[in-house]
């Protein structure tokens, strides 16, 4: 690299800058991040008058993990002016950095002075969309395709924000334009399908059908049309086809991914060992998580009905689906192993500094809850940490959903998740996993007593006031009646039940895999060997 700069030899010309940053975004892309930060601090020095210089050193950082001195170089490429690229970048640097109060004044700032520049408003969108911040991020989007153009990329976005803010008719017709660009686009056909409840009289079976004939760019795209179809035909009744289309996309689906269900079956195990209950009742100096509540378990467990009971309350707050815990507590890990690298994982977790994991989570978690003393995490693979939110958040409420464990299983297995839970695409795998899940909650209520509240879905749905009442009481709240109301048109629900969520409470789910029976064999099968499932 420092031939790559070297000016002292005699006719060695200086590199053009393009040359130096594709040399070092090469450098960044084979994993070389100790070059690359070294590359962009030469050029920096060597082209002082260049902000594109300053935007690659603190791209280096970035990817190294040198958040502290990406924000530097960052602000001194900002300084120059003219690229409302560097501040977005900026905005991104202060999330990770969990000073995300400050975004919404940059964002001001970045919008006031690109109003007309299509990229910089859905750049905009994306970043409040993030940041919880529905209703502004539509704003941009909807102001990205009235100044830059029409663009299904930008229309599918906004179509996503508006579903999650209740306003599925307008998300549709989004969706619907979406498609005239993208016919066969089979997450953009999924998620017009999840939008309401499909009817006789109106739904896109026929549609689907046809669409299903032709060429997809993807065995995902295909599976996504599939299980469309799948979740029509089940609104429409048609519960045998309904099946058979969903077995067909889950296929599709588990062939496209790569997932090895047996690697996180072992790490749970290995959690399990040594998180056991003298590791878990060690003092720990911290008193930090109060007014945190954490909504964990299953997918499609009931999760969702529980936050919006709580929300209704008026006095609690969404702090959203946060990856942030898992995050914290692995910079904490690698820390640990880094003064002892002799450590596995499981070893070093309980090494790791639990008060300030617990100060780093609380300090983001409250910015995204817009500063509210009571909020919600809805995270339900969440679950793999109650015991270290126990440690490092001891004042944390924790909620576990419990639902029948075959239907359960089968609410994951008909819903498309995306780029998430790998698990749920193989019977097989899909009972392998919730075996383990299972064990590791029964691990948790015995080496942290009492620490965690089970809600049992069944429960929640055929008597909703009482459980509601015991959630409350959990969390220290005063009792609304406003608890069991229908939530309002605009209330946001960032779920894969979003549509769902905004009905009247009801219990025609209960036992619905029992259905089929015959052909959840496979699941059925796991579920009674580990003695979890009687049917």
């Amino acid at each position: 690299m420092n031939a790559f700069l070297n000016e002292s030899r005699v006719g060695t010309a200086v590199p053009p800058l393009p040359q130096a940053i594709a040399f070092g975004n090469e450098l960044l892309r084979q994993g070389r991040l100790g070059e690359a930060v070294d590359l962009g601090e030469a050029l920096a020095a060597k082209y002082p008058d260049q902000p594109r210089a300053f935007a690659f050193a603190a791209e280096a950082c970035r990817v190294s993990g040198k958040l502290d001195a990406a924000l530097l170089w960052i602000d001194k490429a900002i300084a120059f002016g003219g690229d409302p690229q560097h501040q977005i970048k900026k905005a991104w640097l202060l999330s990770r950095l969990l000073r995300r109060n400050e975004i919404p004044v940059l964002a001001a700032e970045i919008d006031a002075q690109s109003p007309n520049n299509g990229l910089v408003q859905w750049q905009l969108g994306k970043l409040l969309y993030h940041h919880n911040l529905l209703g502004e991020a539509i704003s941009h989007y909807e102001r990205a395709l009235s100044v830059g153009g029409e663009d299904a990329g930008w229309r599918y976005d906004l179509a996503i924000a508006r579903f999650y803010s209740g306003d599925s008719e307008r998300a549709e017709h989004d969706l619907d334009k979406v498609l005239e660009a993208t016919p066969q686009a089979g997450s953009v056909i999924y998620l017009r399908s999840t939008l309401r409840r499909q009817s006789p009289d109106r739904n896109h079976v026929a549609d689907l059908e046809q669409r299903l004939k032709g060429e997809f760019r993807s065995l995902e795209e295909e599976a996504g049309a599939h299980y469309a179809l799948a979740k029509e035909l089940e609104d429409l009744g048609d519960h045998e086809r309904s099946f058979d289309a969903l077995i067909e996309g889950a296929r599709k689906k588990r062939a496209a991914i790569q997932y090895d269900v047996s690697s996180f079956v072992r790490t749970l195990q290995d959690v399990c060992g040594s998180q056991d209950a003298e590791a878990m009742a060690a003092p720990v100096q911290s008193d930090e998580g109060e007014g945190a509540i954490f909504i964990v378990g299953m997918p499609r467990s009931g999760t969702t009905l529980t936050e919006r009971i709580l929300l209704q309350s008026g006095k609690v707050r969404d702090a959203g689906e946060l990856m942030d815990f898992g995050y914290h507590l692995t910079g904490a890990v690698q820390r640990v192993q880094a003064l002892d690298p002799s450590l596995s994982v499981a070893q070093a977790t309980m090494k790791v500094d639990f008060a300030a994991l617990g100060r780093e989570y609380m300090k983001g978690a409250r910015q995204m809850a817009e500063g509210s003393p009571l909020f919600i995490d809805k995270l339900p693979a969440n679950y793999m940490y109650c015991g270290l939110i126990h440690k490092a958040l001891p004042r944390a409420r924790i909620i576990h959903l419990v639902r029948d464990p075959l239907d359960s299983c089968y609410a994951v297995f008909k819903t498309l998740f995306f780029k998430a839970y790998d698990f749920s695409y193989d019977l097989e795998e899909l009972g392998d996993y919730f075996v383990a899940y299972r064990q590791m909650m029964r691990h948790w209520h015995k080496v942290v007593p009492g620490g965690i509240l089970d809600v049992h879905y069944e429960d929640l749905v055929s008597d909703t006031e009482s459980q509601a009442r015991r959630i409350y009481e959990w969390c220290n709240l005063e009792w609304v009646a406003e608890a069991l109301a229908v939530p309002s048109k605009g209330a946001v629900f960032a779920t894969a039940s979003a549509a769902q969520v905004r009905e009247p409470v009801h219990s025609r789910s209960v036992n619905s895999s029992r259905r089929h029976v015959e052909k959840l064999g496979p699941l059925i099968k796991k579920l009674t060997a580990a003695g979890i499932l009687q049917l």
